[in-house]
């Protein structure tokens, strides 16, 4: 064993051997993935029948094949793209050899630090800039190939065949989407490439993220049963297979720079993070992705297979074959991700723990050997899943997704067939689940039970009753987007106004009450390697220009009154009506005004400003004038809002269509004010207890200093009266 210049000191860092580079995954290993899902595609194709010649009008060879090979590289490289800017936003270090040391005074301010950049962070942005730029140029092959499969006709520079794709990409939410997809992906090429810092990765990854809208709106055809459904659960199950299987292949492809000598910048600080080294770390963080994501993916592919599949003999199909096929894989790669939490990465860290540190990484042990080998066998399944998805979704499914000839005006408007009248009991027994918003109530209670239950293992108390407003916050809001609310709301303005005022006005408060982020503060773990994780993205928020805009008394107000203004006298009512997009960002965006408004008038949350008392009680009354200026004018309205929707419907039961928005603006008024009311109440008892704690400390200040400050200012009164000439006279 060498023993020449390796012990590290204050101002050498250990060198890592040269041999150790070699434990990473071989290249051919990431080479083998798009392989393997390119011959999965020829397979499952073959088996299918989507590639075979089409006796009517055949696009050709090129097409045929084409559309489902494009479609998985696509689908290949937004994974990796979207996965790789996750792991640099909150996995990965951004810098190597950073030494943070806690000394006081002027010495901790000359101490040195080292800033390069971490050989794991610099190959990760380069995986998501060439991935980005992959994603953009196959994301435009299918846009045109798929415009040949439509049209029935060869690719071609043609006149004929630029303009028939020109309409295609204007008119087609097909070819839409597909060009879309294709511009969020080149801007996404160029932040990749410039983008450094934590606050551009956090706005490359939002932009990233809004590429998987485009493929979950064509995911299932609007005339589907349950279109909202089918959609937002292929949402989730996109943004499942991108933190599991694009987190995966990363971690693949950047495999030799977490293990090993990275050239001239192999420093012992580059490959450990505290004594623990830098691969168990981001196998850490990454399983913890993985699990939610694999979570994602089951739920979610079951949903979509319900949707699709109304029987069980139609588990026989082409259809359900792969279905079953993508399902067994996942099963298989869950229990191989089970291995690598409860067994191969403890080994990691208790190596850590127990060997020196050059031993460590001078003699890689089988635990690491096995590893890498269950990732690799991980990786090539996970590309075959991709290849066989990529058919999937050229594969007719059992249940038709054509609109019927005889649809009723309903089932053309909505999407859904008219729901029987509403009566009291159907308040709470008519159900349509919104899978997204059921995904995230779900994972914002198990989060937060497991949050308060950190807290109480180490002794740190958390009030019952901010738990229960929590979960009853939740409850109110699955139950406005997937109970009688949402149902009715697409048919009757005044159901459709219950469920606005209880995500804006109602379910907020009780989230509010809840303190959630005074919670993640307390129970999320610090990270001290340069990385931010949850809690560090948290405060980042918070503090941040942006966080203190949103949050600002006035901006929150205007925000959260002069909305509901802007909502229903413009196209935006119209936008959430028709668009499935604009009822989801409705609903997040109501929810989220009502929830900083909430958290700056009530709630006990940090903020970067909390306004006086009585700035809180004029915003409240201002919002209570607002909302019942905007419910009277409905109230007292002669004309229908959007008359070509709710005057369309066909709905034979129940008041007509005026009747019932003069309704839902007398709900708007009482609803609006209620939980203002209540608010403003709130706010006065905490004025009061503010004053009384208040004058407790000064009462207890004076008693320790005998009145120190009103005795100050006698004695200055009496200094300027001795001063003043007139009182000389």
């Amino acid at each position: 064993m060498p023993t020449t210049d390796t012990a590290p000191t204050a101002d050498r860092p250990a060198r890592i051997p040269a041999d150790a580079g070699r434990v990473g995954l071989p290249p051919w290993v990431a080479a083998a993935v798009p392989v393997v899902g390119l011959l999965t595609v020829v397979a499952a194709a073959l088996v299918t029948g989507i590639a075979a010649p089409d006796q009517l009008s055949d696009p050709g060879a090129l097409t045929r094949w084409g559309v489902p090979v494009s479609e998985f590289l696509a689908s290949l490289s937004m994974t990796v793209t979207i996965a790789a800017v996750i792991f640099a936003a909150g996995v990965l270090p951004p810098e190597v050899g950073r030494r943070r040391r806690r000394r006081a005074g002027a010495r901790a301010a000359q101490e040195p630090h080292e800033r390069d950049e971490h050989p794991a962070f610099t190959l990760t942005m380069t995986i998501a800039a060439a991935g980005a730029a992959v994603w953009t140029l196959s994301s435009l092959a299918v846009a045109v190939l798929s415009y040949s499969d439509l049209a029935g006709v060869p690719v071609s520079a043609g006149e004929q065949f630029t303009a028939g794709l020109m309409v295609y990409a204007q008119q087609i939410s097909v070819g839409r989407a597909w060009f879309a997809t294709a511009a969020i992906a080149a801007v996404v090429t160029s932040l990749a490439v410039a983008v450094r810092g934590h606050a551009g990765l956090f706005w490359t990854g939002i932009v990233a993220m809004l590429g998987i809208v485009p493929q979950a709106l064509i995911g299932h055809a609007a005339g589907g049963d349950d279109h909202y459904g089918a959609v937002n659960s292929i949402g989730l199950h996109l943004l499942g297979v991108i933190v599991w299987v694009g987190g995966l292949l990363v971690l693949v492809l950047i495999s030799g720079r977490l293990v090993g000598e990275d050239g001239a910048q192999g420093t012992h600080s580059a490959y450990r993070q505290g004594r623990a080294p830098l691969l168990a770390t981001v196998l850490s963080r990454y399983s913890v992705l993985a699990g939610l994501g694999l979570v994602t993916v089951v739920a979610s592919g079951v949903v979509n297979a319900t949707i699709r599949m109304n029987r069980v003999e139609q588990l026989f199909s082409e259809y359900g074959l792969l279905v079953l096929a993508k399902a067994a894989v996942s099963l298989m790669l869950g229990f191989l991700g089970l291995l690598h939490r409860r067994w191969i990465i403890p080994q990691l860290r208790g190596a850590a723990d127990t060997a020196g540190e050059r031993e460590e990484l001078e003699s890689p042990r089988p635990a690491r050997r096995l590893l890498w080998q269950l990732i690799a066998v991980e990786a090539l399944l996970m590309g075959a899943v991709l290849g066989a998805s990529a058919v999937l979704s050229r594969t007719a499914p059992p249940v038709p997704e054509e609109l019927a000839p005889d649809a009723t005006p309903a089932r053309i408007l909505t999407g859904y067939e008219l729901p029987p009248e509403l009566t009291f009991e159907r308040w709470f027994t008519q159900w349509r689940f919104d899978w997204l918003w059921v995904a995230v109530a779900l994972f914002l209670a198990l989060w937060y039970l497991g949050a308060v239950r950190r807290l109480r293992r180490r002794g740190d108390p958390w009030p019952v009753l901010r738990t229960l407003c929590w979960l009853a916050g939740l409850v109110v809001l699955t139950w406005a987007t997937s109970g009688a609310p949402a149902v009715y709301g697409m048919v009757l303005f005044s159901a459709h106004m219950v469920g606005h005022m209880t995500l804006t006005m109602i379910a907020p408060v009780f989230l509010v009450l809840g303190a959630p982020i005074t919670l993640a503060l307390r129970s999320l773990p610090v990270r001290t390697d340069g990385t931010r994780g949850p809690r560090e993205w948290i405060l980042w928020i918070v503090h941040s220009p942006w966080g203190a805009f949103v949050t600002h008394p006035i901006v929150a107000g205007v925000n959260f009154a002069g909305s509901i203004l802007v909502f229903y006298y413009t196209d935006f009512f119209r936008f959430a009506l028709d668009e499935h997009v604009g009822h989801e960002l409705m609903n997040a965006h109501f929810l989220l005004t009502g929830f900083v408004f909430a958290l700056v008038m009530i709630g006990a949350d940090p903020l970067p400003r909390r306004p006086p008392y009585p700035l809180r009680l004029v915003l409240l009354l201002a919002t209570m004038v607002q909302h019942a200026f905007i419910g009277v004018a409905m109230t007292s309205s002669t004309g229908l809002m959007q008359a070509s929707w709710f005057g369309n419907l066909g709905r034979d039961w129940g008041p007509d269509p005026l009747a019932d928005q003069r309704i839902g603006g007398a709900i708007m008024w009482g609803i609006g004010e209620f939980p203002t009311v209540l608010m403003a109440v709130t706010v006065a008892v905490l004025w009061a207890r503010d004053d009384s704690k208040r004058a407790a400390r000064l009462d207890r200040q004076a008693d320790r200093d005998g009145d120190a400050e009103l005795a100050a200012w006698n004695s200055m009164y009496d200094q300027l009266n001795q001063e003043d000439p007139r009182v000389r006279r």
